[in-house]
């Protein structure tokens, strides 16, 4: 008889535990948020973001002042930190300096010869004519000596050197004043100009090396870290302050496949918290993953697609800061009576 008892005592036992898995099973819709009903109003879990970002400067050097500090609320554009501005702006005026050189060769060499070097460029032409005159007459001299013996042969080759020393200056001279009387030449404009270029941006980037000398906060937020204190050397790229970003706020939340249909982008749903639970904010779908998350990719029976679920982000309108980072939430969607009635 014992033994009878104990067998029906451990069958009663395998159906309890049948039922209590039975209703674990069926309730996972419940545990993640949406219910087979589809009237009523859909809850979902998640969290608000964790939004942060990690300032530093572009440039490395020495910091000479740091404006703000931990727990410190700053407005977008706000000046935070500054670094030692002398050698970047030693670049400056180095690149400044460039820049007026080429743009006076630039200038010099678009302009052309003056008038002035024109006129010296064909009196020089005018007297190496003469010259070359005095030398042919010299060489006619000699050369008709010669043959008398009055001129001796040494007197002739000088005469004849002379002679055509004085058609090369003719030639010479000829060639240096048409050159200024073309003037500069396009190739050389071009280069000149292309030098230009190269120094203005060079002045560019010598200005944007000392406007990153400072240090802004790129939107409003509260400073979560002062990293670096004034007198640190850093590196370009090295931490100085962690802001933390309040606006807007996003809300992280996952819908299961099956309730998947309710959501769509732009709707508008209700955000609360466990500190102030009956007090909701207003808030909106701004996207809804492609992606399943959570479920392996062999899990595709029908039994078991409704293990899917997908991530939400949501936008909440007008923080006043009882939202905070990391914090978790609850979030209703209106029933789909109500959307339609709203709408």
């Amino acid at each position: 008889m014992s033994g009878s008892r104990g067998r029906k005592a451990a069958i009663l036992l395998a159906l309890a535990l049948a039922v209590a898995a039975a209703g674990w099973w069926f309730d996972l819709p419940g545990r993640f948020g949406w219910r087979e009903d589809r009237n009523e109003a859909l809850t979902l879990y998640g969290n608000v973001d964790i939004r942060q970002a990690r300032l530093g400067f572009r440039v490395g050097g020495r910091i000479a002042e740091a404006l703000v500090d931990e727990g410190d609320r700053v407005a977008a554009g706000q000046l935070l930190a500054r670094l030692d501005a002398g050698p970047a702006e030693d670049a400056v005026r180095a690149a400044e300096a460039q820049v007026a050189s080429l743009e006076a060769v630039l200038e010099k060499l678009v302009a052309g010869p003056r008038p002035a070097e024109i006129e010296q460029a064909r009196a020089a032409h005018v007297e190496r004519q003469a010259d070359l005159e005095n030398a042919e007459l010299a060489f006619e001299r000699q050369n008709q000596l010669r043959p008398s013996g009055a001129a001796s042969q040494a007197n002739l080759d000088q005469a004849t050197a002379a002679r055509d020393m004085a058609r090369a200056r003719v030639e010479s001279a000829r060639a240096a004043l048409r050159l200024l009387e073309d003037g500069t030449r396009p190739e050389d404009i071009a280069a000149a100009r292309a030098n230009l270029d190269a120094a203005r941006a060079s002045l560019a980037a010598a200005r944007t090396g000392l406007a990153d000398t400072e240090l802004r906060a790129p939107s409003a937020g509260v400073i979560l870290s002062r990293v670096e204190e004034p007198g640190a050397i850093v590196a370009s790229g090295d931490v100085v302050y962690v802001l933390s970003l309040e606006a807007p706020v996003f809300v992280r939340a996952y819908v299961g496949e099956s309730d998947l249909g309710r959501i769509r982008p732009g709707m508008t749903v209700e955000v609360t918290n466990d500190t102030e639970p009956g007090r909701a904010h207003r808030g909106t779908v701004g996207f809804v993953s492609p992606v399943a998350e959570f479920t392996p990719k062999s899990v595709e029976t029908p039994a078991l697609r409704t293990d899917l679920v997908y991530r939400l982000r949501i936008v909440v309108d007008a923080p006043d800061g009882s939202l905070r980072q990391g914090m978790p939430v609850t979030v209703r969607v209106p029933r789909p009576a109500a959307e339609a009635g709203g709408g």
